[in-house]
């Protein structure tokens, strides 16, 4: 049922009012509003989401999930609002899911404990759609503490858990300006926030923090002069690829107030940018442009806009065009399964870079089904792992500097956690070797290092390690490369100061196939290395 109530102002800045759509037959479905040419072949349609989502109130600020189907936004006075009757333009966040025909659902309200200060906000969405970052510090069971951020994780009834603040070194002293938000990286290393040091002022700059291993924030540096004018920057999105910034401004050359800028950075300082771009019509209008957000695929944009609204101002969509899309991505989704039960488990998700075993990015698997979803850029190979208690990971390896950047993928690949008992067998992916050899390459390390890691956390136990071959070329040769190969891997445990008499090497050859080898695929599987837990 579509939110119908009185014509009310709208806050921040968008305060013109315009005429109200006439209502489309068909509710939820995108809605063309508006064609504007921008070359003689080209046609940028303005895509209105809908009675679902827009009313004629205030709809503002939407951020959009990784995959494109999960959708937060500000709607303001609504009735339902948490402080509807007591603060004027009280701003709250409703969100709606898109079914599987690509049709937004009725837009529902979020309840405690998201909605509880005076102005509620989402800022980002984690890929794995398991945690959000909102407006406002909080703690303490909720306490709502003022001015900053919090993180909200889903828990295992799939409901948002209380907000705990971010902790930012010096905060205070960077945030005294009139307004303030922020947005994360996709892979949660640095927060990006606009704000001003100065106390009142309606004029912000755009700031970086990097998270420390214990899980605060450094203090706030500035992203320089490239892209903080005299003006005011605000509203900033990290795209997926981790390089691409979208922002709006007030600097000279605009199309109005504040337009939408695209820039990209250039080296891990977050100091040095190429010169922002103004995203032009019609995107940007002459009006006060900002909220820009997208999907990993970098197909769409979602904004607001204040032009042939349902009400004061609504949620669309454009689609971009190439220059302006983020570099393109991998989505990786898939479910986390407990390898022995195949039952689905809540895990974090770790992946890191080969060779050098450096984290690129987490996530949480869902607690009700164990879905997760991770977003990674091209020109890398990555380890991709789950992690829980008494449970060791089997690892997946996706090779992604070879691959073309033929554009936005998706990719499934489940994940598996063996539980730490006698006679569980675990495969070991990330171990590599060239043709015909045993010596290990050094990408092998990272893997290595997770069993000798768990031969310490566990004295206790003892491991068979082994190799495995397909059935080609005979089978004496078979048998002694595999041999070869696990006496490599365990060599290197040993040298990790494991005792020898806690791990044994075996190679079984072709004798132990786990798949077909009439086929490539089949093949591939059973050239393997992999270790069982023989005492515990």
């Amino acid at each position: 049922m579509r939110r119908v109530v009185p014509f009310l102002a709208l806050a921040l800045c968008l305060q013109q009012a315009t005429a109200q759509m006439s209502n489309p037959s068909d509710t939820g479905k995108l809605v063309a509003q508006k064609e504007n040419i921008i070359t003689s072949n080209t046609i940028i349609k303005i895509e209105n989401l809908g009675e679902n989502i827009n009313s004629d109130l205030g709809e503002l600020r939407p951020t959009v999930s990784a995959d494109g189907n999960l959708l937060f936004f500000i709607c303001e006075n609504h009735p339902a609002n948490t402080k509807y009757n007591s603060v004027p333009n009280s701003q709250d966040i409703w969100y709606s899911e898109r079914d599987s025909n690509g049709v937004w659902r009725e837009a529902r309200h979020l309840k405690y404990p998201l909605n509880t200060a005076q102005y509620n906000a989402v800022y980002w969405i984690s890929p794995d759609k398991n945690r959000i970052l909102i407006r406002g510090s909080f703690g303490n069971g909720g306490a709502y503490f003022g001015k900053g951020v919090s993180l909200c994780t889903r828990q295992a009834d799939g409901r948002w858990g209380e907000p705990e603040m971010l902790y930012i070194k010096k905060y205070d002293k960077y945030d005294k300006g009139q307004v303030s938000g922020a947005t994360l990286t996709p892979d949660m290393k640095a927060l990006v926030l606009y704000m001003s040091p100065d106390p009142g002022s309606p004029y912000n700059d755009l700031w970086v923090c990097f998270r420390e291993d214990d899980g605060s924030w450094t203090e706030p540096k500035n992203l320089g002069k490239q892209i903080n004018f005299p003006g005011n920057e605000m509203t900033p999105y990290i795209a997926a690829d981790g390089v691409t910034m979208y922002f709006s401004s007030d600097k000279p050359g605009g199309l109005g107030d504040n337009d939408i800028y695209m820039t990209k950075r250039l080296d891990k300082s977050w100091t040095k940018w190429s010169t922002p771009v103004n995203l032009g019509a019609p995107i940007n209008t002459e009006g006060w442009d900002a909220f820009f957000t997208l999907d990993a695929g970098g197909e769409y944009a979602y904004l607001t806009s204040n032009k042939d609204t349902y009400g004061e101002s609504d949620i669309v969509r454009v689609k971009l065009l190439e220059r302006e899309k983020p570099n393109p991505v991998i989505l990786v989704s898939g479910n986390v399964y407990n390898a022995k039960t195949k039952q689905p488990l809540s895990a974090s998700l770790i992946y890191e870079t080969l060779p050098d075993g450096v984290e690129a990015g987490n996530g949480l698997s869902s607690p009700t089904d164990g879905a997760f979803k991770i977003v990674l850029p091209y020109d890398k190979n990555y380890s991709i792992r789950a992690s829980a208690d008494k449970f060791f990971a089997i690892s997946e390896n996706l090779n992604l500097d070879s691959m073309v950047k033929a554009g936005f993928q998706e990719i499934h690949k489940d994940l598996y956690l063996v539980p730490i008992e006698i006679g569980q067998v675990v495969r070991l992916n990330n171990v590599f070797f060239d043709f015909d050899k045993w010596d290990l390459r050094p990408e092998s390390d990272v893997e290595l290092d997770r069993v000798v890691k768990l031969l310490k956390e566990n004295p206790s136990i003892e491991i068979e390690l082994s190799a495995h071959t397909d059935s080609k070329g005979s089978d004496d040769y078979n048998f002694r490369l595999s041999d070869n190969r696990a006496k490599s891997c365990v060599e290197y445990i040993i040298s990790k100061g494991i005792p020898a008499s806690r791990i044994t090497s075996k190679g079984y050859g072709e004798s132990m196939p786990v798949a077909t080898n009439e086929t490539d695929e089949g093949r591939q599987l059973n050239r393997r290395v992999e270790f069982k837990i023989l005492k515990n």
